[in-house]
């Protein structure tokens, strides 16, 4: 594979990826803005919960598509780094009072 074809299959892998980052990057901030009125306040603690999975299972994705063979060998190690640190601060923000 020459030089000009790597480069095109880098931006053509990292479109899915980043997107997925991008989505779980809007919902961790959800699930961190989001503050209940009070222990009564079911629906907000529901849409953090909502959001946590949903930053869980985009976080979780994104990862899941760097480990793909074809996709490790060309984007860099750290690429799944912050889907994973997103992923963890939801489900950290989940267990803590969601």
């Amino acid at each position: 594979m020459d030089e000009d074809d790597r480069g095109c299959l880098v931006l053509v892998l990292a479109v899915p990826s980043a997107l997925l980052t991008l989505v779980a990057a809007y919902f961790c901030w959800t699930a961190l803005t989001i503050r209940p009125s009070g222990a009564w306040d079911d629906d907000a603690y529901a849409g953090i919960v909502l959001s946590c999975v949903t930053t869980i299972g985009a976080a979780l994705t994104a990862a899941a598509v760097w480990l793909l063979p074809p996709v490790r060998r060309v984007m860099p190690w750290w690429w799944p780094l912050p889907p994973v640190l997103l992923g963890a601060v939801a489900a950290v923000r989940w267990a803590a009072g969601a």
